[in-house]
């Protein structure tokens, strides 16, 4: 609908991202598919259509910026946040989707199908057992409840001089002082998410040198 092209639009050019039509196409034809599946099996209690542009695809499309990585995944994606965003709008980049919840999995191979996504990869497997034949330089999240089990439950996944991507809210300075001295904080961003309330911040954190 042409409403949602002009809140998505309105949206990107806040956070300065110029997309072509064609990924424009491709966000709504997401943002389509994540509503119908959505009344289905309850892939993310944001109901409101609206709601969905802003607190999920122009969330998830804040960190684009700040992504430099060759190959990344996206742990505990569930509907594909952020992961199928950023594929839509790099199609360069090597995405990986990994959930251990089968409808969230399903849909996010239904995406991919639909929206043509051959960047992307969907994984549907417990983090802890999935070891891929080659490590990431980049693993990203928006769904783990701390830093802490983030690096634990990941650690697997990423190269020795790879980032973790933690996506958060409030800058979350108690879980900063308990992290393991094998991991350092390399920059903290806050972003700006227009339609949403509160703070978000992008945690960059890496291996400590030896």
């Amino acid at each position: 609908m042409q409403q949602y092209r002009n809140l998505l639009e309105q949206q990107c050019h806040q956070i300065g991202l110029q997309l072509s039509d064609a990924q424009y196409e491709q966000l709504l034809q997401y943002h389509a598919l994540l509503i119908k599946w959505n009344k289905a099996f309850n892939l993310t209690a944001v109901r409101s259509p609206e709601e969905m542009i802003s607190r999920h695809l122009i969330d998830s499309l804040s960190v684009l910026p700040y992504i430099d990585v060759e190959r990344l995944i996206d742990v505990g994606s569930g509907p594909g946040l952020p992961g199928i965003p950023l594929a839509i709008c790099r199609p360069d980049l090597p995405i990986t989707l990994l959930d251990s919840n089968i409808k969230k999995s399903r849909f996010q191979f239904q995406a991919k199908a639909e929206l043509r996504l051959d960047n992307v990869a969907v994984i549907h497997e417990r983090v802890e057992k999935y070891h891929p034949d080659t490590l990431f330089d980049g693993v990203i999240s928006r769904a783990f409840a701390s830093l802490q089990d983030m690096i634990h439950w990941t650690s697997h996944l990423c190269s020795d001089t790879g980032v973790f991507l933690a996506m958060k809210g409030m800058y979350p300075e108690e879980e900063i002082e308990l992290l393991p001295e094998s991991i350092n904080l390399r920059q903290s961003i806050r972003l700006t998410v227009p339609g949403t309330d509160g703070e978000r911040h992008l945690l960059m954190l890496g291996r400590t040198s030896t």
